[in-house]
């Protein structure tokens, strides 16, 4: 299972990069509607979307190692999941501050009458706040499966 969800991470983390490679341009062209550190983590998203393949790259090599009781690769893997946990809770405030950013842009930009811009900015703001819901769930599921490698039953399989 980990195999396959860390195959389906690279893919996203591919998918993901060649999006924000695209779309990166358009971004700091706006950038004076962004706060000054968001500029500068826009500036820096090429390198974190590269760091974030290399994460699932990471887990994919890990969870198969998992799959060979190899004990390196079950320390790795939790270290990596921790790593992946925090990255996640991060990117809540990066993604906070884009997606307000780009949506208040828009908003201005747009010939919309104000009623139909108010339901925009509603739907963006639920879409959030899905987003913030789905990466609680998601950590605390990856919080789970820390605790169950770090357990006595499956620390004893891989030595």
């Amino acid at each position: 299972m980990y195999i396959a969800l860390a195959a389906l991470a690279s893919l996203s983390a591919l998918l993901q990069n060649a999006e924000v490679a695209s779309v990166l341009p358009a971004w700091r062209s706006g950038g004076d509607m962004l706060l000054p550190m968001t500029q500068l983590l826009l500036g820096y998203l090429p390198w974190v979307m590269g760091a974030g393949v290399v994460l699932s790259m990471l887990l994919l090599a890990c969870a198969a190692g998992l799959l060979l009781r190899l004990e390196w690769a079950r320390r790795f893997f939790i270290a990596l999941l921790l790593v992946v946990i925090t990255a996640n809770l991060a990117g809540l405030w990066l993604q906070h501050e884009v997606l307000h950013a780009l949506v208040d842009r828009t908003l201005r930009r747009s010939a919309l009458p104000p009623q139909a811009a108010d339901v925009f900015g509603g739907l963006a703001t639920a879409a959030q706040g899905m987003a913030v819901f789905v990466t609680l769930a998601v950590s605390a599921w990856m919080g789970w499966v820390i605790r169950r490698l770090m357990s006595d039953t499956v620390r004893q399989e891989f030595c």
